[in-house]
């Protein structure tokens, strides 16, 4: 009898590398849009007041927040506290920086009361660098007449 030949090629299976690579920019690109993202989420989310004057600061490398929420609830770098927490944590921030640096976010339905008794218990440990975060007033409102 005669030997039939095989229908498949005697040529090994190739492994072909450009999928690879396409996949691994991919996976290289979503990694850094993720990680730029989550440097702007330094406070809770609130819904800041706009403000036309608001001018942008240059952050340092390790900001201090504070947020007040619209339910009248602190935070200070994202954990809940209440206010006596966070006279403690402010005063050990006055102790290991000699001058440390104070972002509020203060939402636009919280109480103004609470965000300026924020600012009177910073003051009155020594913080003085303040800021008070606004976003930007919309461009339809900055030519606007009262």
């Amino acid at each position: 009898m005669a030997s039939l030949p095989s229908p498949r090629a005697k040529t090994r299976p190739r492994l072909e590398i450009i999928p690879f690579i396409d996949i691994m920019f991919f996976l290289l690109a979503t990694f850094m849009m993720v990680s730029l993202s989550m440097i702007q989420n330094a406070g809770i989310p609130v819904s800041l007041p706009s403000a036309a004057t608001g001018q942008p600061l240059e952050q340092p490398e390790a900001p201090s927040h504070i947020s007040v929420s619209a339910d009248g609830s602190y935070y200070f770098n994202k954990d809940a506290v209440n206010l006596e927490q966070l006279i403690g944590h402010l005063q050990l921030l006055k102790q290991t920086r000699p001058e440390p640096r104070l972002f509020i976010h203060g939402d636009t339905q919280a109480d103004f009361g609470q965000v300026v008794t924020v600012l009177d218990e910073a003051r009155k440990l020594g913080i003085t660098k303040i800021a008070i975060e606004t976003s930007k007033l919309p461009d339809s409102q900055l030519n606007a007449t009262p």
